[in-house]
């Protein structure tokens, strides 16, 4: 990829980005990208340009064009994402400025002034290098974290589970006796542990894993950590923090899906009077933008094994 072509001082064209309705206070939105997919050096060019000198700088000083090109699409995701909801005009994507709360979470800094107050949007984002997605709400805090299912893990799935998760996480992965149902239960559960540090904005630092559990719930056959409702949209779980044997964190509700078959994503909001609906797109920026909720590419967990 010729990033540094793109430096050059050209004046480009911005295509329309379709506007969206901000989420309702019940609604989660969710685009993603697969970098695989996106293959015009002139449309990469166009990314870099509505990117800040200090993204352009990041972006660069990757190693490796496939990292360079991953950290490219996870701003330009940003930044497309959000510029498309038209809250009281339109929003130029580089126009847009972020700023990082005291745990590193990326909020944006919305620009102020006596006949206009910020929006109650709310994002996260998370990568690998196959696959880039951006959350988004209209009120709700929202965290998401995504992995592919076939995530190489170097070391052993139990020794790993031991040092990093809470026991009674440990105890559910050691009853699982085939590999492969371990070793996808395990992606499943660290995807979503991630997403609810993210959420509360404090990352893996401010909330370690061992901290909380994620409640296991009995199904029918065998130990099931969650059980996802009927539309797929929510899934109904508690949180035990160990730091406060009493406490258990229902105010939050999870999604976890596939995206494309490839991959897991799991999505965390507050939970409010309404169970909460998702909107899926899947997007490749200035090119196309393709609602896939309800069809093959996104398709519900409904339990863990």
């Amino acid at each position: 990829m010729r990033m540094q072509s793109s430096f050059c001082r050209k004046l480009f064209t911005f295509p329309h980005l379709t506007p969206i309705q901000l989420p309702s206070p019940n609604e989660t939105h969710l685009w993603y990208v697969k970098p695989n997919e996106v293959k015009s050096e002139a449309l990469l060019e166009k990314y870099v340009e509505i990117l800040s000198p200090t993204e352009k700088e990041n972006v660069l000083r990757m190693a490796g064009d496939e990292h360079k090109k991953t950290a490219l699409l996870s701003r330009t995701l940003v930044r497309t994402t959000i510029a498309r909801y038209q809250i009281s005009s339109h929003v130029d994507p580089r126009s847009l400025k972020f700023r990082k709360n005291n745990y590193g979470k990326p909020e944006v800094e919305w620009q102020h002034s006596d006949h206009w107050l910020s929006p109650p949007l709310h994002f996260n984002m998370s990568h690998t290098n196959s696959l880039v997605a951006c959350g988004v709400t209209g009120g709700s805090p929202i965290g998401i974290d995504v992995e592919e299912k076939q995530r190489a893990v170097k070391n052993n799935i139990l020794s790993l589970a031991r040092r990093y998760l809470s026991g009674p996480e440990f105890e559910f992965l050691s009853s699982i006796n085939d590999s492969e149902a371990q070793h996808q239960e395990f992606i499943k559960l660290w995807t979503m542990k991630e997403a609810y540090v993210k959420a509360l904005g404090v990352g893996f630092s401010g909330s370690p894993f061992k901290t909380f559990t994620l409640r296991f719930r009995p199904s029918s056959e065998r130990s099931s950590l969650v059980n996802l409702n009927s539309d797929y949209k929510a899934l109904e779980t508690a949180v035990d923090q160990q730091d406060h044997p009493k406490k258990i964190m229902s105010c939050w509700q999870f999604a976890l899906i596939e995206l494309d078959g490839s991959h897991y994503a799991a999505i965390c909001t507050k939970k409010g009077e309404v169970s909460q609906s998702m909107k899926v797109w899947k997007t490749i920026p200035f090119q196309e933008d393709v609602c896939v909720s309800g069809t093959d590419a996104v398709i519900e967990v409904n339990d863990l094994i």
